[in-house]
């Protein structure tokens, strides 16, 4: 397993570029594709990409507004001192590899902003820490949890299924989130990856007397200046207990009323409670912003890069290679093969489209149109395209880009461990899909 890391690892260093030049190499490749198999012209294709450039905008802000208020989360007191109580019993590289996994999955599986920051931040605390433990694995380690996020309580798709007036509602009708992330089998497969995707990537430590990365030691925090003045009236309001606490349970009693009025968990939902949630923990609206600030850099590349690939999506969208592509499968697939075909040409289209959502917007009616047709089970369908975006995030670039502002990291440090991650992935993600297509006809 080593051997086989430090084999991606040296062909990464040499090949990877960084993450917006990988964003407009596949928007190069997409764009060729296009011309060649759909007859696209270049200018067409080039209108198709300029107006999707920005057609995502409004779910490119949820997406950026749910990983800052994740990281946001993450970083109260009572979170922090929660990692610190986890951090202080670990002594040993592997143990911290493992501990680095659980929290990034687990949390991932509740909520994939959460859980792709807290995995990060635990895991730079644990390089901080342990000693002899090589760091960009344990950040690698700390990210594979995301891997839970489809299958989790803010999966995508599951959660625009379950939501009345859908755009496939007419055709497929309400699908109950106990038909799909609650059904048996994935309820078995998630907890199958709990347990053993921590003990593989501790397998891939290197073993003593190996060369490796350790963290830099954490820069020393400034001493706060002291006031020199007395308070005025906006210093007061500023640090206001009363304010933070105030609004925050405001928030978070709208949160209840909501779901008590019969509404269903949505992206706005999710970043409305933690957004309000973190202004409570942090209790006054300075403490709040300070972390606010600090978060921006998070998804500084997130915001720029996100319309990138909402153009590739343009094209794949406007010339139908989406559409196309998802044919093929479609074409060779059979009722009880079609999850599994789902499966794979969804994780192929994502690297492409880092987007679950707006993923299943073009090639969710394909996949629903070839079940009704076949006779093949709806949830496991549509929830083998969930699997499979989130199957190849872990080699996507962009959704590294959290991780490595945390961390400190560069793309090529980690990648060669996420390939591994891919392969292992890869073998449950395949076996539960194609067990479910046989099972659900």
């Amino acid at each position: 397993m080593n051997g086989l890391a430090n084999f991606f690892t040296r062909i990464v260093n040499r090949y990877m570029p960084d993450p917006l030049v990988v964003a407009v190499l596949l928007t190069a490749l997409t764009l060729v594709f296009a011309m060649v198999w759909q007859g696209t012209g270049f200018l067409d294709a080039t209108r198709y990409w300029g107006k999707g450039f920005w057609e995502l905008l409004a779910f490119s802000m949820q997406m950026t507004v749910i990983l800052l208020a994740g990281y946001i989360l993450a970083k109260t007191p009572v979170v922090d001192r929660l990692m610190n109580w986890v951090v202080a019993g670990i002594h040993t590289p592997r143990a911290a590899i493992i501990a680095a996994t659980l929290f990034g999955g687990v949390g991932s599986w509740v909520n994939w902003g959460f859980g792709l920051v807290i995995g990060t931040l635990i895991a730079q605390k644990l390089g901080q820490k342990v000693k002899g433990l090589h760091y960009p694995l344990v950040i690698a380690a700390g990210y594979s949890g995301f891997a839970l996020y489809g299958i989790g309580l803010s999966g995508s798709v599951p959660l625009l299924l379950n939501t009345p007036g859908h755009f496939l509602e007419e055709k497929i009708g309400l699908v109950p989130l106990s038909d799909t992330i609650f059904s048996p089998i994935m309820l078995i497969t998630s907890l199958l990856i709990v347990v053993t995707m921590p003990f593989f990537n501790a397998m891939l430590h290197p073993k003593a007397g190996q060369p490796i990365i350790e963290a830099k030691p954490e820069a020393p925090v400034a001493a706060p200046e002291v006031e020199t003045h007395a308070p005025t009236f906006a210093d007061r309001l500023n640090n206001s207990p009363v304010i933070g606490v105030g609004v925050g349970l405001f928030g978070l009693l709208y949160c209840a009323l909501y779901l008590s009025d019969g509404g269903g968990i949505t992206l706005n939902l999710v970043n409305t409670l933690f957004v309000f949630l973190g202004i409570l923990l942090f209790v006054t609206p300075n403490r709040f912003l300070a972390t606010l600030s600090d978060g921006a850099r998070i998804v500084g590349n997130i915001i720029i890069q996100y319309p990138f690939y909402a153009g590739i999506l343009g094209i794949l969208s406007g010339s139908g290679l989406i559409v196309t592509f998802a044919g093929w499968f479609v074409a060779i697939s059979s009722a009880e093969t079609l999850p599994i075909w789902s499966f794979i040409s969804s994780g192929l289209i994502n690297i492409f489209v880092p987007s679950g959502g707006g993923q299943w917007v073009i090639q969710g009616p394909v996949m629903m149109e070839a079940a009704a047709q076949l006779g093949a089970s709806v949830p496991a369908t549509a929830i083998a395209v969930q699997i499979g975006d989130q199957w190849t995030n872990m080699v996507q670039p962009f959704w590294l880009l959290p991780a490595l502002a945390i961390s400190g990291l560069k793309l090529r440090d980690i990648m060669g461990y996420m390939v591994l991650v891919l392969f292992y992935l890869g073998v449950i993600y395949g076996a539960a899909v194609a067990i479910w297509g046989f099972i659900g006809v």
